[in-house]
């Protein structure tokens, strides 16, 4: 999926390289799918990271104004050519042209037709110089229909001429926004992916100075169960997620994480800003709100073998705009003993949001999507949640913000909402460790 593509890639040339974050200027985009082929390069330090980071926030910030910029251009533009453009003027003028040909033809036809019709009509004892006057009319009449015709012709063509310049600037106008529209997306994707390497190494290096290493566990999982693909802003829906130890060890302490984000084309938005996500358990039946990190704690050791169910509500705002929507789910485990690890891979399922008052129409479950923990071996070169090498596909569809979003709407934002995640999950399990410590 092109989403998970995205993010690979991204992330990928963020750790191994951070200049190349700088590759997207504000005017030109490459359009060029990225492939990693260099040979691993030494790791960049933190601050390395953070510079790579503050770097690509400039850029991006200033890809926005351009993009911005260019969108007032092109709104400009399109107005123009449909009123004072010169191409306009002339294909109007062109169109009124073709309009006058064919009224002439259309009399010259007409004259014809009376010609011939008082020729028709003459008496038999009509002398020969009426006949001949009445022939001569024909003639005459059937030589202005031809010019007629030939002019009409010819109007005709310079207006489909016109207006097909007038057409072809409207696109070329449109094609030149969407260059500086995928130029904004690639530098919001090197942005988040340059947070979230920055992240991933803030992590590693509290690992190190904890001398202790959380390993990931392939038969850890978490699955989500009755969330709709389809919500309606307004309404609050429920849905149970299960947390299963398939694995043939002990876990002392499960922990889920729970990211739901409204998204659009600038990426996510705060989970408290449109939506209200709520857990309860058999040991804590009463509801409570996801904290800060988006994680639900306590959820007691498990079994080799065994299970544990949350229950989950998701309110939204009424003001909640028509759009995407997206939940991150994955669960680690903590031991008294100091060892730790997680699942994986990260579960994402996406869904529609539907304005308030609207009807969902036929709904079905979300399906999760998977998308690997940072330093899970993912290189970029495979993207994510495939096991094939197929490259990552860029480019958008190039459509106006004001008609819609384009293709690389539901990739950008849906990539914000991993990146956030991934910072959370980040540091999420050193936090654990040295809240146990303390204990």
């Amino acid at each position: 999926m092109k989403i998970r593509r995205a993010l690979a890639t991204a992330v990928a040339l963020a750790v191994t390289t951070p200049a190349a974050l700088l590759a997207v200027s504000p005017a030109y985009a490459d359009t060029k799918p990225v492939t990693q082929t260099q040979e691993k390069k030494s790791k960049p330090t933190i601050k390395e990271l953070e510079t790579a980071v503050a770097e690509a926030k400039e850029a991006y910030e200033k890809a926005a104004k351009a993009k911005a910029d260019a969108l007032v251009e092109l709104r400009k533009t399109l107005d123009e050519l449909g009123s004072t453009h010169p191409l306009a003027v002339t294909a109007a003028a062109a169109k009124q042209a073709a309009k006058d040909a064919d009224a002439a033809k259309t009399a010259a036809d007409q004259a014809v037709t009376d010609a011939k019709a008082k020729l028709a009509d003459l008496p038999v004892d009509a002398t020969p110089e009426q006949k001949t006057a009445a022939e001569t009319a024909v003639t005459e009449a059937e030589a202005t229909a031809a010019s007629a015709a030939t002019a009409k012709a010819a109007a005709d063509a310079k207006a489909t001429e016109a207006v097909t310049a007038v057409d072809d600037a409207r696109v070329a106008a449109v094609r030149a926004y969407s260059v500086l529209d995928k130029a904004a997306d690639d530098a919001l994707a090197a942005k988040i992916a340059a947070e979230a390497a920055l992240a991933q190494a803030v992590k590693e290096a509290e690992e190190e100075e904890e001398g202790d290493v959380c390993e990931p566990e392939n038969d850890l999982t978490a699955e989500v169960t009755g969330l709709p693909n389809k919500l309606v802003a307004g309404t609050t829906t429920d849905f149970a997620l299960r947390v299963t130890n398939g694995s043939d060890r002990n876990m002392d302490e499960i922990i889920a994480y729970t990211g739901v984000f409204a998204t659009d084309k600038t990426g996510i938005k705060e989970t408290g800003k449109f939506f209200r996500l709520q857990w309860s358990t058999k040991s804590s039946p009463k509801w409570q709100s996801a904290d800060e990190d988006d994680y639900i704690d306590g959820l007691g050791p498990l079994k080799p073998g065994s299970h544990t169910d949350v229950k989950l509500r998701l309110t939204l705002d009424k003001a909640t705009p028509a759009g995407n929507g997206v939940a991150f789910i994955a669960a680690d485990f903590y031991n008294k003993d100091g060892s730790c690890g997680g699942m994986t891979d990260l579960n994402m399922y996406e869904f529609d949001v539907k304005a308030a008052g609207s009807k969902p129409g036929k709904t079905e479950d979300a399906k999760p999507s998977k998308a690997p923990k940072p330093g899970t071996g993912n290189t970029g070169t495979t993207p994510l949640g495939s096991s094939s090498g197929t490259p990552a596909q860029t480019g958008t569809g190039g459509s106006l913000a004001a008609t819609g979003s384009s293709s690389a709407t539901g990739s950008i934002a849906l990539a914000g909402g991993a990146a956030v995640l991934l910072g959370a999950a980040a540091v999420f399990v050193v936090r654990r460790r040295k809240a146990g410590s303390a204990a």
